[in-house]
């Protein structure tokens, strides 16, 4: 697949492409519009402060979590085309709740509850799957994912402008977020009509169960246990700074934390109940799959979407306490790490899918990181800037092209539960995003680039044990295994039943 491809709109592959990137950047543009209009909203509301927006902040990402894995179990289940319209149209009520919230309680349920949006990359993930073949799904998932997230760069240069000079007044912010909001939900309307799961019928293979990722061996179930936990335990670090803010009353985190350790026995248990039935069965040979693959993609998320999430939040004041910048110039040459996503996520995939190797391409990317990272390490006031520019725009370059290259194997480790694997990989680069950005609450810039440093290696000695290259990763179709004709045969009994 090439560049020139992206223009062939009639082609009903690249017409689903770009319906499904608009889709993802339209929730991200949604989700990542509070910040930009924080300084509108403490001069129109009076009794708001910082600090209510450092907690709106934490909120935001609060769920994101959990909805990727819950969203990831939808997806096998239902298809891509429902989960995602109905995420955008149900997202919207939050979203508009948020935007005429007049008090503290309305505004924090709204933006706890908008933060589920942020399972919206992993709908996309798995749509662009069903459409383009092993070959090609590199390119199409880099590209979705890199015009896609430009979303949130889009909310902060774009939602002032509407806010202060478009709509005006001290309810500006109100109505951006609101027209958002709107245009969010009428998208959803429309991309449930607009598209399909896949070219045919039978591109979207259900699971056996959705509600726990299958698994192939026993001892694989209890890895798939071990990398649960991690994920809805996390959010007990977010609910320790909202404590730790003021915000939250010992008795309010002690309830929260007893929640999620519920919620872990939950998922602990419900893997088990559909895992411990199928391997008594057996799994049969040509249905079994590599689930330390799957590991070591979670550990490679957590080092390139957590680092980079990590990185954008701290780059900016980086750059201006360092170098003596302006504000403004600072958070443009910040602004750099995130622009590059619109080329060097494409360009992982795209080199995923042209060098025969996707396992070659992610060490090669993953090491990059370590190597950026150390550089940025470096870095002091003594450098000179255009020096420091460039081994930031380095260092982008291997993050996000190695994120481009996570989702360009995922799709072949198992079609089956593509979402869930999707899901699981997803929520790890937010699992990363919260521990690296707790880390740096303790450390100085120069020791937190040699801690993503670190990451980056430890995760490149991961994949070198146990990713292994995904079978027919560049065939023209995807595998079908005996269970997933099995499942079929039954889907296809059941509408003739029904």
């Amino acid at each position: 697949m090439k560049v020139a491809d992206l223009f062939k709109f009639r082609t009903p592959e690249i017409r689903a492409l770009h319906l499904t990137w608009i889709a993802f950047f339209i929730t991200f543009y949604v989700w990542f519009n509070m910040a930009p209009l924080a300084s509108s909203m403490l001069r129109s509301v009076d009794w708001l402060t910082q600090d209510h927006i450092r907690l709106f902040a934490i909120t935001n990402v609060a769920l994101t979590i959990p909805a990727r894995i819950i969203v990831g179990m939808a997806l096998d289940r239902f298809g891509p085309r429902r989960v995602f319209s109905i995420l955008m149209v149900v997202m919207a009520i939050p979203a508009l709740a948020f935007a005429f919230g007049n008090t503290m309680t309305q505004l924090l349920i709204s933006r706890l509850i908008l933060s589920s949006i942020g399972a919206s990359f992993v709908v996309g993930i798995h749509m662009t799957a069903l459409w383009f073949k092993p070959k090609h799904i590199g390119f199409a998932e880099g590209f979705y994912a890199g015009w896609g997230n430009f979303g949130s760069a889009a909310a902060a240069m774009t939602l002032p402008t509407i806010a202060l000079t478009m709509l005006g007044g001290e309810d500006g912010w109100r109505w951006a977020i609101a027209i958002s909001a709107i245009v969010m939900a009428a998208y959803g309307v429309f991309y449930w009509f607009a598209i399909t799961d896949g070219p045919s019928a039978s591109s979207h293979r259900k699971t056996r169960k959705a509600l726990a990722m299958e698994v192939s061996t026993w001892g694989d179930m209890i890895k798939l246990i071990l990398w649960t936990i991690p994920l809805v335990g996390c959010l007990a670090i977010l609910v320790w700074r909202i404590q730790d803010m003021g915000f939250l009353s010992t008795n309010g985190a002690l309830i929260a934390y007893l929640a999620i350790l519920a919620i872990v026995i939950y998922q602990v248990v419900q893997i088990i109940r559909v895992n411990v039935p199928i391997l008594k069965k057996g799994v049969p040979e040509d249905d079994k799959y590599h689930f330390n693959s799957v590991a070591a993609l979670n550990t490679t998320y957590f080092a390139n979407f957590g680092a980079e999430l990590a990185v954008i939040s701290m780059l900016p004041m980086f750059f201006e306490q360092t170098w003596g910048l302006s504000a403004a110039a600072a958070g443009l040459i910040a602004a750099s790490f995130a622009f590059v996503n619109l080329v060097a996520r494409p360009m992982g995939g795209a080199v995923s899918d042209r060098m025969g190797n996707r396992r070659f391409v992610m060490l090669s990317y993953m090491f990059g990181i370590g190597i950026g990272f150390m550089l940025m390490g470096l870095m002091n006031s003594n450098w000179p800037l255009i020096v420091a520019i460039a081994i930031t725009i380095f260092t982008s370059f291997f993050v996000q092209g190695s994120e481009g290259a996570t989702f360009g194997i995922i799709p072949s480790i198992k079609r089956r539960i593509t979402g869930q694997i999707s899901g699981m990989a997803g929520a790890y680069g937010n699992v990363g995003a919260v521990v690296y950005l707790t880390i740096f609450t303790f450390v100085t810039p120069t020791q937190f680039f040699y801690i993503l440093a670190g990451g980056a290696f430890l995760s490149w000695l991961v994949c070198f044990i146990w990713l292994k290259e995904p079978e027919g990763a560049f065939d023209e179709e995807y595998y079908v295994s005996s269970v997933d004709r099995m499942i079929e045969e039954q889907e296809n009994l059941k509408a003739q039943q029904g």
